[in-house]
């Protein structure tokens, strides 16, 4: 198991795209982007396949199972807007309850979703537990943070071709998670907004059938979705 160390914590990141901190009993997932194609639909009057919101809350009910934690926090953006979470049917919100039970539930907002739902858990901007900060956007000044917000993505070479993976990006200060949801893009790894914040070199642990840890690259930053 690839494992990573933030103030003496150590963090077990998943295939799945969430992260495990054992010895507080805690799940953390980012960038849940429920009810996207909702949203889409709404702005722009493309209908995608709704299926993503199902495909989100099934992998993260496959987490919570085999991991049981006693708290679960969501790092913001856990909603495509306020009225994706509004437009949730009634099966939808009977899982996130089912989900919830039993354990402490933290909803961090997003720019996606800056305000309070009626979802049950705890609305916060930021959580502090057991010396590490949680909050949806890294702070560049910060420590022991983790963070989501930029959907961070690996590009490397497999077999002569180049593949795009979702990743963790970690040093000894912080890490940023990747998406979990469906449906959601993401940012090159060499992108200038996420060198800033690893301006001595990084991990990325890339997600997939299982995690893999490779330096993250320097002195390459540019703009760009992966």
């Amino acid at each position: 198991m690839n494992t990573l160390t933030l103030n003496r914590q150590t963090l077990c990141p998943r295939p799945s795209g969430a992260l495990s901190v054992p010895s507080l009993g805690i799940l953390v997932v980012s960038d849940l982007h429920l009810g996207k194609s909702d949203r889409i639909a709404r702005r722009s009057g493309t209908l995608l396949p709704p299926y993503e919101t199902r495909d989100t809350l099934g992998r993260l009910d496959e987490d919570v199972t085999a991991l049981r934690p006693q708290t679960v926090i969501c790092l913001g953006d856990s909603f495509d807007d306020m009225a994706a979470a509004e437009s949730l049917s009634d099966d939808e919100r009977l899982w996130l309850a089912r989900l919830q039970a039993g354990r402490r539930w933290i909803w961090i907002t997003g720019n996606h979703d800056p305000l309070p739902g009626d979802l049950g858990g705890t609305y916060r901007r930021e959580e502090h537990i057991g010396g590490l900060v949680f909050r949806h956007i890294a702070d560049a000044s910060g420590s022991a943070e983790i963070s989501g917000h930029y959907h961070p993505k690996a590009v490397i070479l497999t077999r002569g071709r180049q593949i795009s993976r979702p990743c963790f990006l970690s040093d000894a200060d912080r890490l940023v998670m990747p998406a979990y949801g469906a449906y959601t893009g993401g940012l090159r790894w060499t992108d200038r907004a996420l060198q800033s914040l690893f301006p001595s070199g990084g991990l990325a642990t890339l997600t997939g059938a299982s995690c893999h840890q490779v330096p993250m690259p320097q002195g390459r930053a540019r703009q760009g979705a992966a």
